[in-house]
């Protein structure tokens, strides 16, 4: 991978979209542009990642930053597996719009088991994205909402 966005170097570095401009002035890191997108070069940044990438998580970053939904997802739960709820929240939030029903999912968990300073616990809302994550047809999901309309006797 040769370029990535700023906004995939923002959660792969977690520094602030201002510390990325103050290194464009200083030039310290060269921002391009591609297609009207702000791109990075990706060994500009390999020093200061906040999670390791393997060969095939370098695959899975140039997929998610491409816009692949499922790809976004998994990088998310990468980010999660090194404790980087911020990161992960991120990509989740782009796999949501995208309608994934597996992002929908572990957002919905990021918010029900809450508990990180980047993730503040609210079972309300995560239960409206789990329920969300079954109507797009989450198997997960569905398996919860099960368990819950079985715990308080509703009709499934």
């Amino acid at each position: 991978m040769e370029v990535i966005s700023l906004a995939a170097a923002i959660t792969l570095t977690e520094w602030s979209e201002r510390t990325f401009w103050r290194r464009f002035t200083e030039g310290t890191i060269k921002k391009e542009s591609r297609n009207g997108k702000a791109v990075i070069r990706f060994a500009s940044i390999r020093d200061n990642l906040c999670v390791p990438l393997n060969v095939d998580d370098m695959l899975l970053l140039e997929l998610a930053d491409g816009g692949d939904a499922g790809a976004q997802t998994e990088l998310a739960l990468h980010f999660l597996d090194h404790r980087k709820p911020k990161g992960a929240l991120a990509w989740l939030g782009l796999a949501t719009k995208q309608d994934d029903a597996n992002a929908m999912y572990f957002l919905g968990r990021c918010y029900i088991d809450g508990g990180s300073r980047d993730i503040e616990r609210d079972e309300n809302l995560g239960l409206m994205w789990v329920a969300k994550a079954a109507c797009h047809g989450s198997g997960l999901a569905i398996a919860v909402m099960e368990s819950i309309r079985e715990r308080i006797g509703a009709p499934g």
